[in-house]
């Protein structure tokens, strides 16, 4: 972990010192982002019961924050060019805290849902632009280890969720669980403000009408997903689908004609992004299809309770954080597509396993399966987004960033809707897994793809880092003392 505050002649981003705090608001931020959606969900029967609502109307309490959460991702990617990553980042960490102390003390349904959809538009504040700030802190030879610690505070945060919750209920009621982002939420708010980079605002003017069919666009295709993953009528998942694609046509077409574009489109001309962001996507679907199914396959065919459940999970997020800081430096030595790629290659095999466990299996038969499984995706992810990242130029890290994260809760969301519409089809669990692994597989095919485009990018970085550290030796060398005395 020190390695990653250590500074080197010729280092861009901030100083080894500065980072410290930098990463520890951004760390925060994260984690009560990411452990929210699963931390709440515990609670949703309670608090149907306490707010006198229906199970079907308390999963609202968690669809609407991540409904707004989505739509609001690449607006706020967008906006922190004009505005700073730095003000958006405070601002959307501040806006959170502000909704959960009102979430904590909503006194009816409708109330609580307002100050939800505050904390989802906060949230997305945070998310869309946290990957691109590590670009900024970090100098470039840290990067995939940077984007690796990324990785295991997300997979912590959403192992660590319905833990949380269920130790917190435990002592005490609901509202709690929305307190205790406040102190921590305003914490990380004056630390990111005291140490994230400063930066220009960029001239020009905001893409009003690209936002509103983003948001649009996003919301609607979440809502959709959402539908055929609740078994709706047919007459709801089409006109869900309908308000999605009339949008994704609006904004296509803004995009190409817009003088500042919320999202430009030529970030997509470029094969190693394009790729990048197809990987992440298809393995998202993967990952999110089979936590699904695995949660029906352990307590309706293997007859285990739900705690049970929740502790055969936990070796995929184990094995993330474990994983994924190593794999975060090992994108930093080697091809970053050829680490992702092997890491696929694991995922698959684990998923293939899964679809095949017997129902008569031990649960240690399913351990090594999921801890393969979580493995192989903590050797992907972080390599795959330095791949992203380092890919475009670094004025456009923001859009960058907000598309990774648009794409991880797409790809979540359709895994979801994937399982719902298997199961609607009278295909078993065990055929949607089958699915996962399929997707996987596609994912694993458009990374080997661009491997030698990015073994071409990857060589010329470390022929330009020696260039500059040749150059910066030979500045130095003409300005020691020897040297000087040697002219004098």
């Amino acid at each position: 972990m020190s390695r990653l505050f250590s500074t080197r002649d010729g280092d861009d981003g901030l100083p080894g010192p500065e980072r410290r705090l930098a990463v520890i608001a951004l760390v925060l931020g994260t984690l009560m982002a990411v452990v929210d959606t699963t931390m709440i969900n515990i609670a949703l029967p309670s608090m149907a019961r306490d707010l006198g609502v229906s199970d079907a109307r308390a999963v609202w309490i968690t669809n609407l924050f991540q409904v707004v959460c989505a739509a609001m991702l690449l607006v706020f990617a967008a906006a922190s060019e004009l505005l700073s990553r730095r003000k958006v980042y405070v601002a959307g960490l501040t806006l959170f805290v502000v909704a959960a102390l009102g979430s904590a003390l909503s006194p009816n349904f409708e109330t609580l849902l307002v100050f939800r959809a505050l904390q989802g538009v906060g949230a997305a504040a945070t998310l869309s632009i946290g990957p691109s700030l590590y670009r900024s802190i970090f100098p470039s030879r840290l990067l995939g280890s940077a984007l690796g610690l990324s990785s295991l505070v997300v997979a912590g945060g959403y192992a660590a969720g319905p833990s949380i919750g269920g130790l917190v209920l435990s002592v005490a009621n609901w509202p709690w669980l929305f307190a205790l982002n406040v102190p921590l939420g305003a914490a990380a708010a004056v630390m990111a403000w005291r140490a994230l980079p400063r930066e220009e605002r960029r001239e020009g003017n905001f893409d009003a009408f690209g936002a509103l069919a983003s948001m649009a666009m996003l919301a609607g295709l979440f809502m959709c997903m959402d539908a055929v993953g609740h078994r709706a009528p047919l007459a709801e998942i089409l006109a869900w689908l309908a308000v999605t694609v009339v949008s994704a046509v609006a904004f296509i077409r803004r995009q190409g004609r817009a003088p500042h574009p919320l999202l430009p489109l030529g970030l997509f001309r470029e094969p190693r992004f394009s790729l990048a962001v197809s990987a992440q996507g298809t393995a998202f679907i993967g990952q999110g299809l089979t936590f699904v199914a695995l949660s029906f396959l352990y307590q309706q065919q293997m007859g285990y309770s739900a705690l049970h459940t929740a502790w055969l999970f936990t070796p995929w997020p184990l094995t993330i954080m474990v994983v994924g800081p190593l794999s975060g430096r090992l994108a930093d030595r080697f091809n970053p597509s050829v680490v992702a790629s092997v890491g696929l290659v694991m995922l698959l095999l684990g998923l293939v396993s899964l679809a095949a466990l017997p129902q008569d299996a031990s649960a240690i038969d399913s351990l090594w399966r999921t801890a393969l499984c979580g493995a192989g995706f903590g050797l992907f992810q972080p390599p795959n987004n330095r791949e992203l990242m380092t890919s475009v130029p670094k004025a456009r890290s923001a859009n960058a960033s907000g598309v990774m994260s648009t794409t991880r809760t797409v790809g979540q969301s359709l895994g979801v809707a994937l399982v719902g519409l298997c199961l609607a089809a009278g295909a078993g669990v065990q055929q949607a897994l089958w699915v996962g692994a399929a997707t996987t597989l596609l994912a694993l095919v458009i990374s080997l793809v661009r491997i030698p485009r990015a073994h071409r990018a990857y060589r010329a970085a470390r022929e330009q880092k020696k260039a500059a550290r040749a150059g910066y030796s030979e500045r130095v060398g003409e300005d020691s003392p020897n040297r000087v005395a040697d002219r004098a």
